[in-house]
């Protein structure tokens, strides 16, 4: 075991930085050892900001986004289009998605996708909310935009299994050929589902 070189709350501040995602113990060291440096232009402010988000921050009831209020700025937005509901991952997704601009429509959170491995069942995530969401009307649109891997699949024809008997249109994001991409480049099953999905030109 590596004999610790510094206090006991400097080597929990890496502890608890090295289980950010993108940082192992090395980058977290690194991080940890420039906030100390920069106590008051960066640790100090960071720890007020972080107590601060700890003590607002909410999950939206309806949708399940993060924020500040409940409901979340996007399902309080007056100007979003509510017939269009865009069925996401996870909270990183939708803020995706809005950086994009891509669509000004509402949203729903499952917070993760079907695993049976890891345990995860439709209880575990917010499908249940999804349904009584287009239950209540005005919905005419549901966009499942998951990720393209296999669990994201299964989840999404288990969405389409629970909405089937109302009267929605029910989309996915195209797979394929990213704007930009060289054919060269893309894996097989990129260029597959590429092919599949071809559209009129």
């Amino acid at each position: 075991m590596a004999k610790s070189i510094a206090g006991p709350e400097i080597e929990r501040l890496i502890q608890l930085l090295a289980k950010l995602p993108g940082l192992g113990p090395r980058s977290a060291r690194r991080a940890a050892l420039h906030l100390v440096k920069r106590r008051e232009q960066l640790l100090g402010p960071l720890a007020g900001a972080m107590a601060e988000a700890n003590e607002s921050v909410r999950t939206c009831s309806n949708c399940g986004n993060v924020d500040t209020r409940d409901p979340c700025t996007i399902c309080a937005d007056p100007g979003r289009d509510r017939s269009t509901l865009i069925v996401v991952e996870d909270v990183s997704d939708l803020w995706a998605l809005e950086r994009a601009k891509a669509l000004n429509a509402a949203y729903h959170v499952l917070g993760g996708v079907l695993s049976p491995l890891e345990g995860i069942g439709p209880e575990e995530l917010n499908i249940a909310r999804l349904v009584e969401r287009v239950a209540e009307g005005g919905i005419a649109e549901i966009v499942i935009a998951v990720n393209a891997t296999v669990e994201g699949q299964t989840t999404a024809h288990y969405l389409m299994d629970q909405l089937e008997g109302f009267d929605i249109k029910i989309t996915r994001l195209a797979h394929g050929v990213p704007v930009g991409g060289e054919l060269d480049y893309l894996d097989e099953g990129t260029l597959s589902a590429a092919m599949r999905s071809r559209t009129k030109f």
